[in-house]
């Protein structure tokens, strides 16, 4: 279970997804999909701070990337998006994992996106360097390297750096937290911070016709 904010939510909850919507580009159909773990779904005003971009939250708490890679057809291919923004990887360091195998499928997740959805931009967001996972932080690290490298190298992936938010100078900003040292408090500046940074990079490329099918 994972409690937030006093509420108790039920790990790898499953999320009620709505039909396709067909039409011009909106949060259902042809927009932009933050998915993942719950980061992202905790992130209570997202529609708000991304305006006027056309964006839908899917993701799950207690996610891990293999559950990413079972659920991405409900959870962001039926939607057929331009941009997939994707936030996971968090829940997979705490229970052990290595950052090869979490690589490895981050890796896979983005080779299916691209092999149903060419045109579809993926946007990869750095896993948090909490407090939660102070001890395996060079995990983290490992992880963020390879993926940002990734993007270098790979059509359609770009990398976006939330940890600079976390920290004032060298210190991690304790005071964001909750005590559970992974979740953020309701009433703290992260998500905010957050779409300072997310916000200007997707309208740039929203703006630039991103993920819409490329013309002969």
């Amino acid at each position: 279970m994972i409690v937030w904010a006093g509420l108790v939510i039920p790990a790898r909850a499953q999320t009620a997804v709505p039909p396709t919507e067909n039409g011009a580009a909106s949060p259902e159909h042809g927009g932009i999909v933050f998915t993942g773990s719950s980061i992202f779904q905790f992130w209570s005003h997202l529609t708000d701070q991304m305006a006027p971009l056309p964006v839908l939250k899917r993701a799950i708490p207690g996610a891990v990337t293999q559950d990413m890679l079972n659920r991405i057809g409900p959870l962001v291919l039926q939607y057929q998006p331009r941009i997939v923004v994707y936030y996971c990887g968090s829940n997979d360091i705490s229970a052990g994992e290595d950052a090869a195998g979490i690589v490895r499928r981050t890796k896979q997740y983005v080779q299916v996106l691209q092999d149903k959805l060419p045109n579809t931009f993926f946007f990869y967001t750095s896993i948090q360097k909490a407090p939660e996972k102070r001890a395996r932080w060079e995990v983290v690290e490992a992880v963020n390297q390879e993926m940002e490298r990734y993007s270098h190298d790979a059509a359609n992936v770009g990398y976006i750096d939330l940890n600079p938010v976390l920290f004032d100078r060298q210190n991690i900003r304790e005071s964001l937290f909750l005590p559970d040292g992974l979740h953020f408090r309701p009433d703290s500046t992260a998500y905010r911070e957050f779409s300072q940074i997310v916000k200007p990079i997707l309208m740039k490329v929203w703006e630039r016709g991103v993920g819409l099918p490329k013309s002969n």
